[in-house]
């Protein structure tokens, strides 16, 4: 995954001060989003981990009591479904820690929104 300079350290940091059960799922998430998007940039924008192509792809934190998913997800009525019980305010996306983290879910996010942003690029470059 790309990463700008000094942003992986501050990603880093984030991660290493989230408190427990965050810290895990959010390193994993980062491990999914290297798997997915490997050509991402890991930044820290709005004081939390995003992913940045040619635009934002996902931005990641820990809250107190669930990890958060911006911007909201739209395009794929499937996954939208799917995604339903865990819309939050603004449709942004909240995974309770009393839950089993759906990394799977969360896989296919990532891609859509690589997917996504792929289409937005080849736009703006015609």
């Amino acid at each position: 995954m790309g990463r700008g300079p000094g942003t992986s350290e501050e990603v880093d940091a984030y991660v290493a001060r989230a408190p427990e059960p965050a810290r895990v799922i959010l390193s994993r998430v980062r491990d999914l989003a290297r798997l997915v998007a490997p050509d991402a940039e890991e930044v820290i924008s709005y004081q939390m981990p995003a992913l940045k192509g040619a635009g934002m792809l996902v931005y990641f934190g820990a809250f107190k009591r669930h990890i958060g998913m911006f911007p909201p997800i739209e395009g794929d009525p499937a996954l939208e479904a799917e995604l339903s019980p865990f819309r939050g305010p603004k449709g942004n996306l909240e995974f309770p820690y009393s839950q089993a983290f759906p990394y799977d879910l969360v896989k296919r996010i990532i891609a859509l929104r690589v997917a996504q942003d792929a289409v937005k690029a080849r736009m703006k470059a015609r």
